[in-house]
């Protein structure tokens, strides 16, 4: 298990919240159907960010989840997610987890904006589309979601594009944080809008 952030912003809630997304991965694990018993399993374990901890999940190939430990989506977001990948989910260790932790510690340096670890992406056709769309986004540069829409040749569902962008389980990898409202102002982000604001003014380095 990695340390916490020592922000002392997290240090009464940090222990709370990490317990509640401990229950909610043992559930996933208990809940386990027969038929999915003995399969090779989903690993989960806790990155340290300079924005607090954010929890990842992977398998021997790819990348299928990193969020900040305190979005109240999480748990739900891990059971859709056992239940899209067909898997349990388990703590431990795989080499897209260890991958996805050396490039979010260059990004927080400042060295790099570049994720290459590969991604398991759950979702339709529309919503693959939206989260690929976000990943064009050049670091450094925010758009509208009427933008996006537009560049997925999809002018009139930025409404939809919207609801992808907040269904995205990969925090900064696909980068939902660049997407601000038509007036630049800044909107929902299921991190916190703190968060959102900060990683906009970090990425200023790269434009």
């Amino acid at each position: 298990m990695h340390a916490w952030s020592e922000d002392e912003d997290w240090a009464e809630a940090g222990p709370r919240r990490e317990q509640d997304v401990r229950d909610a991965v043992i559930r996933a694990v208990e809940e386990t159907p027969p038929h999915l018993k003995g399969r090779d399993l989903l690993k989960a374990d806790w990155i340290a960010t300079p924005l607090g901890a954010m929890l990842a999940v992977g398998d021997r190939h790819a990348l299928h989840l990193v969020e900040f430990f305190d979005r109240k989506a999480l748990p739900g977001e891990l059971a859709r997610l056992r239940k899209a990948a067909r898997s349990a989910i388990a703590f431990g260790r795989t080499a897209a987890i260890d991958g996805i932790e050396a490039e979010l510690a260059a990004y927080f340096a400042g060295r790099s904006p570049v994720f290459a670890t590969p991604l398991a992406l759950h979702g339709s056709d529309f919503t693959r589309q939206v989260w690929q769309g976000l990943r064009q986004i050049p670091a450094g540069i925010c758009l509208s979601y009427a933008r996006l829409a537009e560049r997925l040749e999809r002018p009139s569902a930025f409404r939809a594009v919207a609801r992808a962008n907040g269904a995205n389980p990969f925090a900064i990898v696909v980068p939902c944080h660049r997407l601000v409202g038509s007036d630049g102002a800044l909107t929902g982000y299921g991190g916190g809008l703190w968060r959102k604001r900060w990683l906009i003014e970090h990425e200023k380095r790269w434009a």
